[in-house]
This record gives structure tokens, sequence and C-alpha cells, in this order.
């Protein structure tokens, strides 16, 4: 028996309309939805997936955000201080507008912990790989709150790693505590915002790789030929000082990853393969570890004795790194600078910085204080440059090669230092 037409049509327009009703909530939450463990959101072009996750061999239950593509690759985690170890979660919007995860015994486990209420409160996983609340009436991009402001130990394009300078609230990488608990662990990645801003990696207060300072095209300790792959930006003004990055070409799926043991790598997803693939990881080597060498000296990967004292300097001892002035500075019978070429300069310690003196100016200003030990006339935004100076001990100086980028640095010595009467003496380094 053939059947109606007009049946056959209604039939189809209802798969079609519920197929597209399903695919338009695919990526929101709204106060009458949740999630269970098992079930997902997924971003409307299928980029990035949440749900809930044990990481390696744990048993425990998180809710994050991952790849799509590449499931095991978890960018953010929402509880990761506190796991549910019943394996029943389930993720709420609730009346007044907060993500709300509850356990088993319906406990809150986590919550976007926002002030104020919404009038119609969403939740949407964006392409960005962003989970946000929104009031569902309110215009794109206005967000009541984001997981982009709490990053866990991965930083995607478009997320920031800086400063509120009104709230004084800092955004920063923490990486995991190891492979089976992403619980805060011992690294964090922030922007040093004491000077001239850097990027750096610490363990309990500590340093333990820098950037060196962004000189308004990039970091000293990044490869510049990374521009053709990724847009670095350092935004500083009355209300907020950040990094973040994007990426030159959309194709490009890429992420920054602290991991446990406290490395910073750059990596790639290549789509034929399915796998990442490494472009850096940082501290590339012994001489991207802070301080390797001590005070006053100068680190070189291509020596085997990686440690060597600046000129003029001594060894301190033969059971120390840190290095000591041959002859002291004497400012009555004048000094004069050697020249180090090709380097990152010493981490901002005791400094001052001055943009209105040109390079000649900077020197003389250096040599005007006797406590002046060093000085460099560097660009610290397109179009602008400063006079920075040091005074004391010059720590974490390292050779970089050509890929990088690097300042002319002019270490003060004593007349005797520098073994001659005029004013300058060349200390250049090259890279083959």
């Amino acid at each position: 028996m053939e059947r109606d037409p007009i049946v056959t049509m209604i039939c189809f327009l209802i798969v079609v309309f519920s197929h597209l009703e399903l695919s338009e909530e695919v990526d929101v939450l709204g106060v009458e939805g949740s999630i269970s463990d098992g079930e997902t959101l997924v971003s409307s072009l299928e980029t990035f997936q949440l749900g809930f996750f044990s990481p390696g061999k744990s048993r425990n239950r998180y809710l994050g955000i991952w790849f799509k593509t590449c499931p095991g690759t978890v960018v953010w985690v929402a509880n990761r201080n506190n796991p549910i170890v019943d394996g029943k979660g389930v993720l709420t919007v609730s009346d007044s507008g907060n993500l709300v995860l509850l356990n088993q015994t319906k406990s809150v486990v986590w919550s976007s912990n926002m002030s104020g209420t919404a009038q119609n409160p969403v939740a949407q996983l964006l392409d960005t790989g962003n989970l946000v609340l929104k009031d569902n009436k309110s215009t794109a991009g206005s967000y009541l709150w984001q997981s982009f402001d709490y990053p866990s130990d991965t930083l995607l394009p478009g997320m920031k790693v800086g400063w509120n300078l009104k709230t004084g609230e800092e955004r920063y990488l923490t990486s995991w505590k190891s492979a089976d608990d992403p619980s805060s662990g011992n690294f964090t990645f922030r922007l040093d915002k004491n000077g001239l801003p850097q990027l750096v990696i610490d363990t309990e207060s500590m340093k333990t790789y820098r950037t060196g300072p962004w000189n308004g095209f990039g970091f000293e300790a990044i490869p510049a030929y990374l521009n053709f792959l990724f847009k670095h930006n350092v935004v500083s003004n009355e209300n907020e000082i950040f990094f973040s990055y994007e990426v030159a070409n959309k194709e490009i799926t890429t992420r920054l990853w602290l991991n446990y043991t406290g490395y910073l790598q750059r990596l790639i997803f290549t789509h034929d393969s399915k796998n990442w693939e490494f472009l850096y990881s940082a501290p590339f080597d012994k001489c991207g570890i802070y301080g390797f060498c001590g005070a006053n000296s100068i680190c070189s990967s291509r020596r085997a004795d990686a440690c060597k004292c600046l000129k003029g300097f001594i060894s301190k001892s033969q059971e120390s790194k840190n290095c000591v002035r041959e002859s002291s500075l004497d400012c009555q019978k004048g000094d004069g600078f050697t020249r180090l070429v090709g380097v990152k300069v010493p981490d901002l310690l005791k400094f001052q910085l001055n943009e209105s003196l040109n390079l000649k100016q900077c020197e003389a200003e250096c040599l005007k204080n006797c406590s002046c030990t060093a000085y460099v006339n560097m660009n610290v935004s397109e179009g602008r440059t400063s006079c920075v100076m040091w005074f004391g001990d010059l720590f974490d100086i390292s050779e970089v090669s050509d890929m990088y980028r690097n300042e002319v640095v002019f270490i003060r010595l004593s007349a005797s230092g520098l073994g001659m009467h005029h004013l300058y003496c060349s200390s250049f380094f090259y890279f083959f």
C-alpha cells in the first residue's frame, strides 16, 4: 500500500527539525537541563567537548573541557582540587545563574561562584574552548562568567595570563600534580609585571625560567620565526596588563601547556597523524634554567663548560658559580663599558627605567651613578625605547641564537678591568 505523500513529508520534517533542535542545543545548557556523567556538551563546530573524565590511572571523576578530536587532551578542569569519588556527578545551571557541580549526595563540589543573578541564564561551550555563562537575551560577547578567567594548565588562543590592575586579580597557569592528578601542582606560568613585562615559570615563588622582557615585538627567549605561526601580544593599560596569542591561520590547532614537570611546551595538532607535535619546550636546555650559572656570569650551550665569568670578573671560589669583579669600580678614575651582543638581558632585580633617554644619554646617566653596573637601550613597544640600568650583581644572562630576539648589553668595568684607556671594549658572541 502506497504511503500518503503528505504523511511522508510530515515525517521528514519532524526528523529534520528534531535534528536541527538537537544541533542548536548541543553546545548550550539552560536552567531546565543538566549534564550527568556520560553526557557532554559539544561546541558548535565540534572543536571542544565538555564532560566528565578520569585522568590516567585515577578513578576520580572531574568535569573538564578537551579537544573533541583528541579526548585525552584536557585543557580545563572545573573541580581540579575537589574530585568526585562516587562517579555520579551532575552539572546544572542554578536559578540565580551559577554553574553548579553536584555529587551523588547533591552536595556542591564546585560552583562558578558568580555574584548577582541573571534573568535568563544559559551556559555555552564556545569553539574557542571557553565555557561561558550569559544572559540568553544579552548581546554577543557579554558574559557573566567565563572559564578563560580561571585557567588550568593550558593557554589557548585568546586566553590571557596577567593582571587586572583595578582588582589585583591575577590569571596564570598552574600545572597538574601528576598525569593522574589534575589538582594544583608545583609550577605556575605567569606574567611578571615588575618593570618590563616578561613571562616566567616559578615554583614556590622561585623562578625556574624566564623569557626575558617584552620588546614590543616578542620575548627574547621565544624564537622569532614563530611569528609566521602565532601573533604574541602584550597589552598594558590603566585597567590591565596581560599576555595572549593568536594563530596566524585558523586551521592551526595549538596549545601552550605547562606540564607537571615544570616545562612549558608549545604544541601543534597534525590532523593527518592525529598527534600533537612539539614546536619548542622551555627551558630548552640547561642555559634556560633560571640562574644556572650564578651572578655575573654568562651561560652558553655551545661550550662543554657552559658557565663563564663575564669579562672583568673572576670566579668567587671553586665551589661557587658566582663571579666577582677582578678590580673594583672607581668613578673618579673613569670607568667604561664592554659590550655583550646576542644575549638575553640580565633579570630585572635592581634596576631603573627611563623612556626619555636615548643610548648616549643612558650611558651618561649610568656613569653618573657609581652603583650602576650595566645598561641597555631596548625596545619596549613598537616605536618606543627605554633606558634600562642595573644596580648590583647581574643575574641570569645567557647567549641566544639569531632565531631569538636579543639586545646589546653594556657591562660596566673599571679602567683596569677594560685593559685600555678608551671607553669601550667589545666582546661579541657569534652563532653558527
